[in-house]
């Protein structure tokens, strides 16, 4: 990827959104607002995101994912077959209710405001679920483009919840066949539409090697996890590498993932800690071309590097209810 510099700047993916968008949001949950009228106000925020980076000094810009509710549950939108299902629909399904109930409380989850796409029959393509996004970010810049796709594993586990989804699908497995023949005809377009980079967002890995198994829930589909982290490790390398391959496929174009600790809570005593040394076998496996990690918090642990991986540093918090400084910004880098 040519004209870019030795350190290149660029957004993780997500921007914060303005109370005038969120609003128009929830509004077109609600049916108020057509889908027509929402993508205008979330494109008129997409102008002001790019002027931003750019006055920032951004080299590879993204629109800040402002026309999606959160960074995987809009393909319910563009995906036949799905339907969005808060925590606390998903409560009914749970066995241990009560549990699971002192479990939200206990990470600051609300289980009401939160949506989880679920998988009800068979699923299918809409829509693309980013190229038109894609499209449109390029006739506002000649910089080059990132474009984020949730992961093929936390899709398939989101999407596969036993009580609803076994009418369409033996397994788990079987539905992710389907996961990654949509995002690989997803990354052929965002290719073709100029995308430069093309991130696969997997943030739920830490939560495999850092809880080990225990009943615990990164914001989303916790009832689709096995019991063995090791398995479902094997099961995520397994799907991430096949899309990998896909972007890898089409020229000048680079791949790139996404992994955190989850934004849900400003509460830091909440979210996950601990260093990426536990994933450091599962990455040295996975094909990608860069690792984009959160280090932004004292819970990432040390600063590592990974053999024949670029590494894309998150050094800006967004949790933080201030703005951060510069100093501070770059006293992290160094």
């Amino acid at each position: 990827m040519s004209g870019l510099p030795l350190f290149p700047v660029s957004t993780v993916g997500s921007w914060p959104r303005s109370h005038r968008l969120l609003l128009a949001q929830r509004n077109k949950r609600r049916g108020s607002l057509s889908r027509a009228e929402f993508l205008h106000q979330a494109r008129e925020e997409i102008r002001q995101c790019v002027e931003i980076q750019r006055r920032a000094g951004v080299h590879l810009f993204t629109d800040g994912e402002l026309t999606r509710d959160n960074f995987y549950s809009f393909v319910s939108e563009k995906l036949a077959g799905t339907r969005l299902m808060s925590l606390a629909d998903m409560l009914e399904l749970v066995e241990d209710r009560e549990g699971f109930e002192d479990l939200l409380e206990r990470l600051d989850v609300p289980a009401a405001s939160i949506q989880n796409p679920t998988c009800i029959a068979r699923l299918e393509r809409r829509e693309p679920l980013v190229t038109e996004d894609l499209r449109f970010l390029r006739t506002l810049c000649d910089e080059p483009l990132k474009v984020t796709l949730p992961g093929p594993y936390i899709l398939s586990r989101a999407l596969w919840v036993p009580e609803v989804s076994s009418a369409a699908y033996a397994s788990k497995e079987d539905l992710a066949e389907d996961v990654v023949a949509i995002l690989v005809a997803e990354v052929r377009e965002a290719a073709a539409a100029g995308a430069a980079v093309i991130q696969l967002d997997e943030p739920v890995l830490t939560e495999l090697v850092f809880t080990q198994g225990k009943t615990r829930t990164f914001m989303c589909a916790a009832l689709a996890a096995r019991q063995d982290p090791a398995e479902e490790l094997e099961f995520a390398i397994g799907l991430i590498n096949r899309v990998v391959s896909a972007i890898h496929a089409e020229s000048d174009c680079r791949s790139a993932l996404h992994v955190c600790r989850g934004n849900w809570s400003t509460r830091e005593d909440t979210l996950l800690a601990g260093s990426y040394r536990p994933l450091e076998p599962v990455f040295a496996r996975l094909e990608v071309q860069q690792l984009v990690l959160e280090y932004a918090t004292p819970r990432a642990g040390d600063l590592m590097t990974f053999a024949g991986k670029s590494l894309g540093l998150g050094v800006v918090n967004p949790r933080s209810p201030g703005v951060e400084s510069v100093d501070g910004i770059l006293a992290r880098l160094e």
